[in-house]
């Protein structure tokens, strides 16, 4: 992608190029969890139409999960809620989490680590997305990746994956993909519980 149209992108989305690829939200300087937001909370299970509305692409993977990434799924569907964002929000969310870190709370991890990311979404605080401490926590990682998503406009009409990697710039666009289906799960689970 061309320096201009990579901008242009990332404009659009309300990030910040700082050199390279390398992508932060450009209102995150800031805490961005909201002092106060209305959530929209269903009484019943949300339908995988709702969830998954576009349809899955590609081929899907799916993990077993142990007791921290059930904590941080729940913990994302909850910032979700206290974003006043809906399921599909969660979706794309979790989604994402799950291919950055397989929904596990990554601190640095020295040599193999891909620059200076961390935490669930793999945020880098040199590129704006708060400090270690801030990007570690399961609600304000979210809450960063969710003000990221709100500003990418008509998100709710784009394949996951575009959606995800407008907000993530990441080197593999496409491999959020194959997290669609069992994000869509967990939320259907956890939305209520």
């Amino acid at each position: 992608m061309n320096t201009i149209l990579r901008r242009s992108v990332l404009g659009i989305a309300g990030l910040a190029l700082s050199t390279g690829v390398v992508a932060g939200p450009l209102a995150t300087l800031t805490d961005p969890t909201p002092a106060s937001a209305a959530a929209v909370v269903r009484a019943e299970k949300p339908d995988m139409g709702t969830l998954i509305p576009h349809g899955t692409q590609g081929t899907q993977s799916r993990i077993a999960l142990g007791d921290e990434q059930v904590s941080n799924v729940k913990a994302i569907i909850e910032a979700t809620k206290a974003a006043g964002m809906d399921e599909r929000a969660a979706v794309v969310a979790i989604a994402t989490s799950l291919q950055e870190s397989k929904l596990e709370n990554l601190g640095h991890l020295g040599a193999r680590n891909d620059h200076d990311s961390q935490g669930l979404f793999q945020q880098r605080p040199s590129s704006g997305w708060g400090t270690v401490e801030q990007i570690t926590d399961p609600a304000y990682s979210t809450t960063a990746f969710l003000n990221g998503l709100k500003q990418v406009e008509g998100w709710q009409d784009m394949p996951l994956t575009e959606a995800a990697q407008t907000v993530q710039v990441s080197a593999y666009p496409f491999h959020y993909a194959q997290w669609e289906t069992q994000a869509a799960d967990l939320v259907a689970e956890h939305w209520t519980s």
